[in-house]
């Protein structure tokens, strides 16, 4: 078992404290030093360049996916060159008329040191994908659609 930790810091601005006049920007403070800005998605009242915690959580899930490949690789000795993602999620409501992130779509693109047949690179993001454990703690849908070359 391991323990991942961050610290969310967050201070009131002005006098005022309600939903309206507060701008709800916060950091969130990571282990070693790093610092992310963080706050609301931009239709929730935030502002450009700040991580939203629905960009948080498809980040989460696009590196797991990304690092459980890469290991998964390794192990077979297929040398990766690039991995690069374009992921994105969605933000719907549930059966109960809650929101929350119904769908995450990973569009990774790999290129490998030496040609890879698409059989094996499929194979490898479905495992990566059952092996991720970000993903196995989730209850939206994620797409794993590779981005292939023609």
């Amino acid at each position: 078992m391991s323990e991942h930790r961050i610290a969310f810091a967050w201070a009131r601005r002005d006098a005022a404290f309600n939903a309206k006049s507060d701008p709800h920007s916060y950091e969130l403070r990571f282990p070693g030093g790093l610092t992310v800005p963080g706050g609301p998605a931009l239709e929730y009242g935030g502002v450009d360049g700040r991580v939203d915690p629905e960009q948080a959580l498809v980040a989460a899930l696009s590196s797991c996916h990304a690092l459980t490949f890469l290991a998964l690789a390794a192990k077979r000795r297929l040398v990766v060159d690039t991995y690069d993602d374009d992921a994105s999620c969605t933000v719907g409501k549930n059966a109960d008329g809650k929101s929350w992130v119904d769908h995450v779509w990973l569009r990774p693109k790999v290129t490998f040191a030496s040609p890879v047949d698409q059989a094996s690179l499929l194979l490898l993001h479905e495992q990566a994908h059952r092996y991720c454990f970000i993903a196995n703690s989730v209850k939206s849908d994620v797409h794993v659609e590779p981005r292939l070359d023609a």
